[in-house]
């Protein structure tokens, strides 16, 4: 994908990880694997249809409620994503998109449902962009540990 054809109302990062499918999806989707490289979690499962939430070690704290909307073992876990300090909550969803590429794995995160047209929105766009790209070099780190 070209960067003509990115969503500019979707966060859409890509990166290789010199680590099997296997790995990259365990790390997705087991409760101590993503607290290491995430964010601490309560309820979650990867089952479709799991209400969890992210527990977001802030001060004062707050959560992000989610919802288990694919999961297709070892190809795509799909949840939504709703930031439960804000004024006027939005719900987003989140794509991982796990593929084998040559000695590794090709991840995908998708982030869809901004509202670019929203000055708001398209601020939580922007922000939400660093912070996966920060977040995906923690889940790098993660994997070199082996899980």
């Amino acid at each position: 994908m070209s960067d003509a054809e990115l969503n500019p109302a979707a966060v859409e990062i890509g990166r290789f990880f010199p680590h099997g499918p296997n790995a990259v999806w365990r790390a997705l989707t087991e409760p101590d694997l993503v607290e290491r490289w995430l964010m601490p979690t309560v309820g979650f499962d990867a089952a479709v249809g799991t209400h969890f939430l992210f527990a977001l070690p802030t001060h004062p704290s707050g959560e992000i409620a989610c919802e288990v909307l694919e999961a297709l073992p070892g190809e795509r876990f799909t949840h939504s994503w709703v930031d439960m300090r804000a004024d006027k909550p939005q719900r987003w969803v989140v794509d991982w998109t796990v593929r084998a590429q040559g000695r590794g794995t090709r991840l995908l995160l998708t982030q869809t449902g901004f509202d670019i047209d929203d000055r708001r929105q398209k601020m939580a766009r922007n922000a939400m962009e660093r912070g996966w790209k920060a977040t995906l070099t923690r889940l790098r780190e993660v994997l070199d540990q082996g899980s």
